[in-house]
């Protein structure tokens, strides 16, 4: 080996110099679109400054082109919110000329057996997380593949420092509720989402601090967990009506949860506004619909999509994101289901 060989610069000193991983130079070097054009720039300032000398290649065979694929794992399909949130992700996706594949992971924590092959062979380029999570061995192995993800509304044992995206959710808890005492009620109720959830942990702490600003107590009894689906909302809005003193509010940790409530309201000859009034949150399209419309905590569930695809194309381009963890604002939309407390 020549002295001229040995100081020959690397792949390797290339990246370290130009803060970049190893395949972004390769892929520069190679012409890939998917650089950013000031990362690509950036790259090539520092190969030709360092003399980098692209090795000879044997005239490389014909091979199939890959597919730019994005997979979006998401619990459920058959809703407005995952129909909000893939209507985002899909309108950022097109925009770059990138493709979904849709996996429903329904009520399982993880993506199923199998999952994480079938990702691999088809090449797909990252993974957006809605309302779920990966095994350990599953990010190992993306990780080990170089394969980004990010997550929206993560689970409450979510890795911090993984890229996410959520909402305002505290500050929508503390909005709704606040609404709520201000209309003169002190049996408030929540039924949120799943416990362990980061969400509805959030909400909760909003609910909780609203009660304390008016100075009303915490009834234990008064909080209720569901699975932000309709018959929960129903379930849950039950049992609440059979406590010795039944609340004079209820606030959903989502619409659908909030249909529920009215569905269980009206079964015992109730009325929204005026004998009980309800709160949801998401104002999906059908909030202004129902009967009466319903006051709602608003949250951008496209704007969420779209960001967190954003956030991931930036991954894929090998580009250092300005924060990880990225909170779009929540707000509350006052209709016809909140009233003043009867005395």
């Amino acid at each position: 080996m020549t002295a001229e060989q040995v100081a020959r610069p690397t792949l390797a000193h290339i990246a370290e110099i130009a803060g970049v991983s190893v395949p972004t130079v390769s892929k520069v070097l190679n012409g890939h679109r998917d650089v950013a054009a000031s990362t690509r720039e950036h790259v090539e300032r520092i190969v030709a400054a360092e003399g980098y000398q692209r090795p000879h290649k044997a005239t490389p065979k014909p091979r199939r082109s890959r597919a730019a694929l994005l997979d979006l794992v998401i619990n459920e399909l058959d809703s407005s919110w995952a129909t909000e949130i893939l209507a985002g992700t899909e309108e950022v996706s097109r925009e770059h000329g990138m493709h979904l594949v849709l996996t429903a992971v329904h009520a399982a924590p993880t993506p199923g057996k199998g999952w994480l092959e079938s990702l691999t062979a088809r090449g797909t380029r990252g993974v957006i997380l809605v309302l779920s999570d990966l095994s350990a061995r599953q990010r190992t192995e993306l990780n080990r593949l170089s394969i980004p993800f990010v997550v929206v509304d993560a689970l409450g044992r979510q890795d911090p420092t993984a890229p996410s995206v959520g909402a305002t959710n505290w500050h929508g808890g503390y909005s709704a509720v606040q609404h709520l005492t201000s209309l003169g009620h002190r049996r408030i109720a929540v039924i949120g989402g799943p416990e362990q959830m980061m969400c509805t942990k959030a909400r909760l702490a909003g609910y909780r601090a609203a009660l304390e600003v008016a100075g009303l107590p915490h009834d234990p009894r008064l909080v209720r967990h569901g699975d932000f689906r309709h018959e929960q909302g129903y379930l849950q809005t039950k049992a609440l009506l059979a406590l010795p003193t039944p609340p004079t509010a209820i606030f959903a940790g989502s619409d659908l949860q909030a249909l529920g409530a009215y569905q269980a309201l009206h079964e015992h000859h109730l009325r929204v506004p005026d004998d009980v009034s309800v709160v949801g949150f998401d104002d999906l399209p059908f909030a202004p619909w129902t009967a009466p419309p319903l006051t709602t905590v608003r949250q951008p569930l496209r704007d969420m999509g779209a960001l967190a695809t954003r956030m991931l194309i930036s991954l894929i381009r090998g580009e250092k994101l300005t924060a990880s963890r990225a909170e779009l604002a929540t707000n509350l939309v006052v209709r016809g289901s909140t009233a003043a407390v009867k005395r």
